[in-house]
């Protein structure tokens, strides 16, 4: 280094009491620190330009840690057990869920660049005052997999974002669009590490860890993608509900469970717990349409698009199965209603192609993968 003078080793490092730059240096990455830290931030300006999407997925990490502050304390917090309420989709409300979805909101409210938002808890979306307003629409569900928050399970928060309409003061008809109109899907989970995914439309897929030394999401995984060959042979299906799905979805995790060398059957219950693990590790999730609920389970606007949205543009395949007297992509239904639902098939070709070989079988139309 210029200006750093000429030492021998017996110097130890030190010369005249000054510490020269190599010496600083060598100091701070022996403490583990990264002077040169690729942030969530500085991601999206450098892969976007755009300061209101900065601003926004700012307001979306800031929710982010506070509900992961919030899960991490549940316990001391008494935070644990039921608020005494239903949310828009009936489920019942627990605490965590209602102080999540303040969190999303507030904060999404306040950055001035969102016109309306929608959430699982809320019957109706919300309209942000004018004077707040900005030209983003978001979805999410503000911790999915709260029924398991009790027993300390994995949890999670989902997220998509759409651009309201140029002709548009900001209303639930800008959400009420396809998959093909959102512009940034995305999912935080909470576990023995919180880790951000998220994808802007076209792009791949990034994985971003929260380093709690200095509460900034940092880029860990870039460009993710479902393994090649399928990956590990895990399914992932709610295996309690096997009697009210249709045929071919029977036949074919029964399939998986043939030969000498069967699947692993692997089952969170949190969709953003087993959509993670299915993009990481590869395997097949299922959660389908069936007898008892011929629509699906899923919400369409803020966990099945989001969900497909991150699949496919890390290489896997987002599929409906059999729904509405058609196999399709989940990408492609326009939902119509704020709240509506959907099945998803969540997974690579080798498996996704198990289950539309078992339509084939049945006579259904099935498309090529």
């Amino acid at each position: 280094f210029p200006g750093c003078p000429v030492r021998s080793q017996s110097d130890n490092d030190i010369y005249d009491g000054v510490l020269c730059p190599q010496d600083l240096v060598n100091m701070v990455e022996a403490a583990g620190f990264d002077v040169d830290a690729p942030t969530l931030t500085r991601f999206v300006m450098a892969n976007t330009r755009d300061l209101e999407l900065v601003i926004l997925m700012n307001a979306i990490s800031t929710s982010c840690k506070l509900i992961t502050s919030a899960v991490q304390r549940a316990g001391v917090a008494k935070l644990y057990g039921l608020a005494g309420e239903m949310n828009s989709t009936g489920d019942d409300q627990k605490k965590l869920d209602v102080m999540s979805n303040d969190m999303m909101i507030n904060a999404l409210v306040n950055s001035g660049v969102c016109s309306v938002l929608v959430s699982e808890e809320n019957e109706e979306p919300i309209i942000v005052p004018k004077e707040k307003a900005g030209k983003f629409c978001v979805a999410f569900d503000p911790l999915d997999g709260s029924s398991n928050i009790d027993c300390n399970v994995s949890v999670g928060t989902i997220f998509s974002v759409y651009e309201k309409k140029a002709d548009s003061e900001g209303t639930e008809e800008d959400l009420l669009r396809s998959g093909a109109d959102c512009v940034c899907a995305g999912y935080c989970v909470y576990s023995s590490a919180v880790e951000l995914v998220f994808t802007f439309q076209g792009g791949d897929v990034h994985g971003f860890c929260l380093d709690p030394s200095v509460g900034e999401f940092v880029h860990t995984r870039p460009k993710m993608l479902f393994p090649e060959d399928g990956g590990k042979k895990i399914f992932s299906c709610n295996e309690g509900n096997v009697n009210y799905w249709d045929q071919p979805i029977q036949d074919a995790v029964a399939e998986f469970k043939k030969g000498p060398k069967p699947y692993t059957a692997r089952y969170v219950g949190s969709m953003v717990a087993d959509i993670h693990r299915t993009l990481l590790y590869g395997g097949i999730y299922l959660y389908p349409a069936d007898n008892k609920s011929p629509k699906g389970k899923l919400r369409c606007l803020y966990e099945g698009i989001p969900m497909a949205m991150i699949t496919e543009q890390a290489g896997g395949i987002a599929s409906t199965g059999m729904f509405e007297g058609k196999i399709q992509r989940v990408l492609d239904l326009i939902p119509d209603a704020i709240h509506c639902k959907c099945p998803i098939l969540m997974g690579g070709k080798r498996d996704l192609q198990v289950v539309y070989d078992q339509y084939k079988k049945a006579g259904i139309e099935t498309p090529e993968l």
